[in-house]
């Protein structure tokens, strides 16, 4: 077992691609203790500079659920007609 702490750190990695939709480099970070996947494009600004343009969606785990949708609410007197 090991005693790293890895709360606060993640890594990306080149990313074999197959279509050019496809990120350039993808990994894993955890923020606080919960895990996201991270991805990310290199592309050139107008101005001609590179940057990487960023992607991160929460991983859930196996058999978890999925997040409840929101409840609806009634607006019906907020109407002033």
């Amino acid at each position: 077992m090991s005693d790293y702490d890895n709360t606060n750190r993640g890594a990306l990695f080149k990313n074999e691609k197959t279509k050019d939709s496809q990120p350039d480099y993808t990994g894993k970070i955890d923020f606080e203790g919960t895990e996201y996947r991270i991805a990310s494009w290199i592309k050139t600004s107008k101005n001609g500079k590179p940057f990487m343009s960023l992607s991160v969606e929460k991983l859930e785990g196996e058999g978890a659920a999925a997040p409840a949708a929101p409840a609806a609410q009634d607006f019906s007197q907020d109407i002033p007609f």
